[in-house]
C-alpha cells in the first residue's frame, strides 16, 4: 500500500503528533463523539438560557427591561467571543486544544451557576413568594458564572471551532472523504437542533415545576457528559496544526503591497514570489493558486532589489508569497457573502420572536393532551427536514445537477435565501387568515386562533473557501451574522413601531396582535430578503471557488 493511501494529505496529525492514519483516525469514527458533544452541549446551553429572563426577574429582582437587556448583552458576548477562540485555534493552540481549554471554563461556569441557585448563602435570599431580594455578592456570583459560560461557549467556539474540528476529520484531498464532510455539516446542525429541542421541552418544565437548582443542575450534568464525549474520541481525532497569527499575515501583505505601490506586477504571474517546494510557507496550509482579483495585493509578492533575502529567508513585511497574498484575497472575497448573511439572519431570528408570538395566539395542541410550545415549533420542523434533506433531497438533486452534494455551496445558500422569501410571504398570508378568523368571530381579546437551507450551506462554504490556516476564524466570522441579524431585527421592529404608531393607531406589532398587522411586517421582511437575494446573485455570479494545490506542511 502506498504511503498516500495510509496517511492523510492535508497536514493533519493524530493526538500524538504523528501523521494521521486514514484507517484509524477521522471520518465518522471520530465525528460520532463530536456530534454527541454538540448535542449535549446545546442541551446544556439552551436549557440554561430558555427561561433566563424569568430567573433574572423573579430571583434577581430585575425589571423586564433590565433583565431583557442583560440577556441580550450576554447573548451578544456569546457570539463575539468565538472570534477570540477561533483566533487562538488558528494561530497558536489548534482547534482540539482550544476546545479542551475552554470547555473547562464552560463546565466551571455551569457548576458555579448551579451553586448560585441552590447553595444557601449563594442563592438569592429574602424571598417573598416568587420574588427575591438578593445581596450584591449573590448577584455578583451569578454574573461571574454567567459570563464564564459565555467565555466557555464562545471562546471554545462550539460552532466555529467544533464544527471546523469536525470537518477536519475528512481529508480535503480524498474525494470520498470530502463528500462525507458535506454530510457532516447537515448532521452537525441536526445534533444542534436535537439538543435545543429537548432543552426547550424538558429543562423549561424542570425550571418551572421543580425549581431552579435542578433547572440549572441538569444542564450542568449535560455539559459534563458533553465533555466526556469530546475527550472519549481523542485517539480517533485528526488535528490541524496552528499556522501562526492570521492577522499578522494579513497586515504583512497589506504593508508589503503599500511599500511597493510604484512597482509593476509582471504579466507572467509565475514570476511572483512563492516557495520552491510543494509545501507552502504557512504551517498546516496548502499552496493556493494565483487569482486575478484584487490585483493591487499582488504587489506584495513582486521581488525587488530592496527585498532583504538572506540565506533563503525573506522579510515578510517586504515580500510575501503568492499563497499568503491569496489567503488575504480569500478572506476579503468572503466578506460580501458575510454581509448578505445578515439579512437572512434577520429573517431567521423571527423563529425566536415573531413566529413565537404568532404561535402563541394559535392552537398548538396535537390531539387532546399533547401541546407543542410555540418556541419549539421551528425546532420540530428543522429536526424533520435536516435528515430528509441529507438522505432524500440530495440524492434526488444529484441525478439532475451532477454535483456530488446535489447542489454547490453557493446554490444551497441561494436556495435558502429564496425559501426565506417564501417563508415570510407564507407567514404574512397565515397572519391574514388568522386575523380574518379573529374578525369573523369577534375574538379580538381571545388568545387562541386556528391551528396551524442556508446556515448549513453558509457554515460549510466559509469552512471550505477559507484558507486552510484561517478556517476557525472565518467560521466564527460567519457566525457573527446571527447576532447582527438579531440587532437588525431589533432596529426594524423599533423603526416599524415608531412609524406605524401614529394618530392613535396600535401599530403593526402591538401587545395584542389581534389588533395589529404582523402580516405587513412579514411582507417587509420578504421584500428585504428579495433585495438581498438579488445582491447575493450578483456577488455569487462573480465568485470563483478557491483552488488549493500541493500538500500542507
Amino acid at each position: 500500500m502506498e504511503e498516500n493511501d495510509v496517511y492523510t494529505e492535508d497536514g493533519t496529525v493524530d493526538i500524538h503528533k504523528n501523521p494521521a492514519n486514514k484507517k484509524t483516525t477521522g471520518s465518522w469514527k471520530a465525528c460520532r463523539f463530536i456530534l454527541g458533544n454538540v448535542c449535549c452541549e446545546r442541551l446544556a446551553y439552551y436549557g440554561m438560557t430558555t427561561n433566563l429572563v424569568n430567573y433574572l426577574e423573579s430571583r434577581l429582582n430585575q425589571g423586564k427591561a433590565t433583565a431583557t437587556n442583560n440577556v441580550t448583552i450576554w447573548s451578544a458576548t456569546c457570539y463575539i467571543t468565538p472570534l477570540i477562540g477561533a483566533f487562538l485555534a488558528d494561530a497558536y493552540l489548534g482547534r482540539y486544544w482550544t476546545i479542551a481549554t475552554f470547555v473547562f471554563i464552560y463546565v466551571s461556569g455551569m457548576t458555579l451557576l448551579t451553586l448560585s441557585a441552590s447553595v444557601p448563602g449563594l442563592k438569592p435570599g429574602n424571598c417573598n413568594g416568587d420574588t427575591c431580594h438578593p445581596s450584591s455578592s449573590q448577584t455578583a456570583v451569578f454574573f461571574v458564572a454567567f459570563y464564564m459560560v459565555a467565555l466557555g461557549t464562545g471562546g471554545g467556539g462550539m460552532e466555529p471551532c467544533v464544527s471546523s474540528f469536525g470537518a477536519d476529520q475528512y481529508d480535503e484531498n480524498d474525494v470520498a472523504e470530502k463528500l462525507k464532510r458535506s454530510s457532516f455539516f447537515n448532521w452537525f446542525y441536526f445534533s444542534n437542533y436535537f439538543g435545543a429541542f429537548f432543552a426547550t421541552l424538558i429543562i423549561f418544565w424542570i425550571q418551572i415545576s421543580v425549581g431552579w437548582a435542578w433547572g440549572f443542575g441538569v444542564p450542568t450534568v449535560a455539559m459534563v457528559i458533553a465533555v466526556m464525549f469530546f475527550f472519549s474520541g481523542s485517539c480517533y481525532y485528526r488535528l490541524q496544526r496552528p499556522g501562526g497569527s492570521p492577522l499578522t499575515r494579513l497586515f504583512q501583505v497589506i504593508v508589503a503591497a503599500f511599500r511597493k505601490m510604484s512597482v509593476e506586477v509582471p504579466e507572467d504571474k509565475s514570476l511572483l514570489f512563492e516557495t520552491a517546494d510543494d509545501e507552502s510557507n504557512i504551517t498546516g496550509s496548502r499552496k493556493l493558486e494565483h487569482t486575478d482579483n484584487l490585483k493591487f495585493l499582488d504587489k506584495a509578492a513582486v521581488e525587488s532589489e530592496s527585498d532583504s533575502i538572506q540565506d533563503g529567508e525573506v522579510n515578510p513585511w517586504r515580500l510575501c508569497s503568492v499563497t499568503q497574498v491569496e489567503e488575504v484575497k480569500s478572506i476579503i472575497t468572503l466578506l460580501p457573502f458575510w454581509a448578505s448573511g445578515i439579512v437572512f439572519a434577520t429573517v431567521y431570528s423571527q423563529m425566536n420572536t415573531m413566529f413565537v408570538l404568532q404561535g402563541n395566539t394559535m392552537d398548538q395542541h396535537m390531539g387532546k393532551h399533547f401541546e407543542i410550545p410555540s418556541d419549539s415549533l421551528s425546532l420540530v420542523s428543522l429536526l424533520f427536514l435536516t435528515p430528509v434533506y441529507d438522505q432524500f433531497i440530495i440524492p434526488f438533486a444529484r441525478m439532475f445537477t451532477r454535483q456530488e452534494r446535489g447542489f454547490t455551496q453557493l446554490q444551497r445558500m441561494g436556495i435558502g435565501q429564496v425559501i426565506s422569501i417564501f417563508a415570510m410571504i407564507t407567514a404574512g398570508v397565515l397572519e391574514v387568515v388568522r386575523l380574518d378568523y379573529v374578525k369573523t368571530h369577534n375574538a379580538y381579546d381571545e388568545k387562541k386562533s386556528p391551528s396551524v437551507f442556508t446556515f448549513i450551506g453558509q457554515l460549510e462554504f466559509f469552512y471550505d473557501q477559507a484558507p486552510d490556516a484561517t478556517r476557525s476564524l472565518c467560521s466564527a466570522l460567519s457566525l457573527t451574522t446571527i447576532e447582527l441579524g438579531n440587532y437588525l431585527s431589533t432596529v426594524l421592529v423599533t423603526v416599524v413601531m415608531k412609524m406605524t404608531k401614529k394618530k392613535g393607531k396600535p401599530g403593526w406589532i402591538p401587545d395584542n396582535l389581534n389588533r395589529g398587522h404582523l402580516d405587513y411586517y412579514f411582507y417587509l421582511l420578504a421584500a428585504l430578503s428579495f433585495l438581498n437575494f438579488l445582491v447575493y446573485l450578483l456577488i455569487s455570479k462573480r465568485y470563483k471557488y478557491k483552488k488549493a494545490i500541493g500538500r500542507a506542511h
